[in-house]
C-alpha cells in the first residue's frame, strides 16, 4: 500500500503538469459545417441530400433529432456519412433528456461516438458491442445499484456513483461493454450529471488534442464548463465516423440532440513532435498505461481527507524506511571496520 500511494501520488502530479502543459501551446478552432448537425436540419435522414443518417426509432423534428421517445424497448441513431480526418478536434454537444419516470425509474441513456463503424444496431446505448473507437455515454439507470440492492448489498461510500452518470471507453474491436456494471471495468474516468427533466439547456464538450481526451459538461444553466474527465495517452486513427444513439428498454425516456457542432482545432507544434507523430501511426484505438490510470481513479474515490493522510503516512513511511537503512548500513559498516582492525 506504501509504495502504491506514493506511485499513485506521482501520476497524479504528473498528470497534473502536462495539462498545464498543454494550455501552454496556441490553439485556434474553426467550425467544421460537413461534422455538425444542427437546425433547421435540412435533409438529414433523405437519401443523398445530408451529411446525416437516421437508423432505427429517431426522428427529426423542428426542436431536435430524438432518438427515442418515451416509450419502452426502443433504440435509435444518427450517424455521419462522412469520416472524420482531423487529427485534433472538438465536438459540444447540445443534449435533451426528459421523461414521465421518477427518479431512477427512466433508462436507459445516450452516447456520442466517435467509431471506425456505424449504423448498426445494438445493446451498448443503440449501438453495437465490441466497438472500435470511443464511446462517451450519458447513463440514466444504475443497473449494478439495483442488483446490489435486491441482493440486500450496498456501494461503499467510495465506490458509490451518482445517476445519471458520464463516463468515457475506449474499445478496439474485442471489447465488450459490461451492462451489469455500468461500464464500470471499461471505463476510464466519469462524473455525475443531474441531466433529466431540466428547464435550462445541457451541454456535454468531449476534446480530442494531442492524444489527450477531455470530457466536460455544462447542465447547471450557469454557461461554466464542469471538469468530467481528463485523460492523457488516449490513441485514436483518423477517418472514423461521429454518431449518437440511445436506447430504452423496460423504462424510458426521451432522449434529444439538439445539435453536435464539431470544431477543427489548429495547435502548433514543434518539428520533432511532427515527426514522432507521422512515424507513429495509429491503426488500433488503445490507451498508454491503462492500468495506472485505474489505479489513480481507484486512489480518487477516496476523500480528500483519506487522500491527504495516505500521502501524509506515506511520506513519513518513506523517510522511515531511509532513516531504518541509514542506521543498518551505518551498523553493518562499524561491524565491518571492526573486522578488519
Amino acid at each position: 500500500m506504501l509504495f502504491k500511494s506514493l506511485w499513485t501520488f506521482t501520476v497524479l502530479i504528473l498528470t497534473f503538469s502536462l495539462g498545464f502543459a498543454d494550455d501552454d501551446h496556441e490553439m485556434e478552432e474553426f467550425l467544421k459545417r460537413e461534422y455538425s448537425l444542427s437546425k433547421p436540419y435540412q435533409g438529414v435522414g433523405s437519401l443523398g441530400s445530408s451529411h446525416w443518417e437516421l437508423m432505427g426509432d429517431a426522428m427529426v423534428t423542428t426542436e431536435q433529432v430524438r432518438l427515442t421517445p418515451d416509450m419502452q424497448s426502443r433504440q435509435g441513431a444518427v450517424w455521419s456519412r462522412i469520416p472524420c480526418h482531423l487529427k485534433d478536434w472538438e465536438m459540444q454537444v447540445h443534449f435533451k433528456i426528459h421523461g414521465q419516470g421518477k427518479k431512477n425509474l427512466n433508462g436507459d441513456g445516450l452516447a456520442i461516438w466517435y467509431t471506425m463503424e456505424r449504423m448498426q444496431k445494438g445493446p451498448v446505448f443503440g449501438n453495437k458491442d465490441n466497438f472500435t473507437g470511443l464511446g462517451v455515454f450519458v447513463d440514466s439507470y444504475p443497473n449494478e445499484e439495483k442488483q446490489l440492492e435486491a441482493q440486500k448489498k450496498r456501494y461503499t461510500p467510495r465506490t458509490q456513483r451518482i445517476f445519471p452518470f458520464v463516463l468515457a471507453m475506449v474499445g478496439n474491436g474485442s471489447i465488450s461493454y459490461d451492462h451489469e456494471r455500468d461500464g464500470r471495468t471499461t471505463e476510464l474516468g466519469g462524473c455525475n450529471a443531474m441531466v433529466r427533466n431540466l428547464k435550462h439547456d445541457t451541454f456535454l464538450f468531449i476534446r480530442y488534442v494531442r492524444r489527450r481526451l477531455t470530457v466536460m459538461i455544462d447542465i447547471d444553466g450557469q454557461h461554466e464548463w464542469r471538469d468530467c474527465l481528463d485523460i492523457p495517452g488516449v490513441r485514436l486513427p483518423q477517418g472514423y465516423y461521429f454518431g449518437a444513439s440511445a436506447i430504452t428498454g423496460d423504462l424510458s425516456d426521451n432522449h434529444d440532440i439538439i445539435s453536435l457542432k464539431l470544431y477543427q482545432l489548429t495547435v502548433l507544434r514543434s518539428q520533432k513532435e511532427e515527426q514522432e507523430e507521422e512515424e507513429d501511426v495509429i491503426t488500433i484505438p488503445s490507451v498508454d498505461n491503462l492500468e495506472l490510470l485505474r489505479l489513480v481513479q481507484t486512489e480518487e474515490g477516496m476523500s480528500g481527507i483519506s487522500i491527504f493522510f495516505t500521502v501524509l503516512f506515506s511520506m513519513l513511511g518513506c523517510v522511515f524506511l531511509v532513516v531504518i537503512g541509514v542506521v543498518v548500513y551505518s551498523h553493518w559498516n562499524e561491524s565491518r571496520r571492526k573486522r578488519f582492525y
